[in-house]
């Protein structure tokens, strides 16, 4: 059995996702540790999703925001999966997506962003990838609901995201940057 690194409760050894909170487990990619983050709090190596091959560039490269750390992760089935960053530099929100992982204000790797923001849900939309459609939203029954440039989602639909899309949590704006 492991923990869960979000909600604290104990879940089987070859999980991908918390049974009872949905985070998606990442794993050290030299210690084994289960953790949240981009590097294992006590070797450092990388966390990656079970069976997910990584790999880093030799030295980062610069774009219009900064580094922008291209690592090429691979999606079940093998495919190439590109990296997508929901960002509102007004509000200091720079997410990169991990696969399967919760945004809300009580559950997901996102927490820090919208702790404090009373408008979005506990448990408001949920990321996905899939290799034939690229990198998708759901709504996961917000209060305040979920928008894919101006359109309302449904709860539970899966949306697919586009480079330059406009993605509203409740009263939250973030520009999705796919690359």
């Amino acid at each position: 059995m492991i923990i869960c690194p979000a909600c604290k409760e104990e879940i089987d050894d070859d999980s991908q996702y918390c049974d009872q909170c949905g985070q998606a487990l990442l794993f050290c990619n030299q210690c084994g540790r289960v953790g949240i983050g981009r590097r294992c709090t006590y070797c450092g190596g990388l966390m990656v999703a079970k069976g997910v091959a990584v790999e880093q560039p030799s030295a980062p490269s610069f774009g219009p925001f900064g580094t922008t750390g291209k690592g090429i992760s691979q999606a079940p089935g093998g495919a190439s999966m590109p990296v997508l960053t929901l960002a509102n530099d007004s509000l200091n929100i720079r997410m990169v997506a991990m696969n399967g992982a919760i945004i809300g204000r009580r559950k997901g790797p996102y927490t820090r962003f919208f702790e404090n923001q009373a408008y979005v849900s506990g448990v408001h939309a949920q990321l996905k990838y899939n290799p034939g459609t690229g990198w998708c939203i759901a709504d996961k029954h917000s209060s305040n609901g979920t928008k894919l440039n101006q359109h309302i989602l449904q709860p539970d639909v899966e949306m697919t995201l586009n480079n330059g899309d406009i993605l509203t949590l409740a009263n939250i704006s973030l520009q999705v940057i796919i690359r």
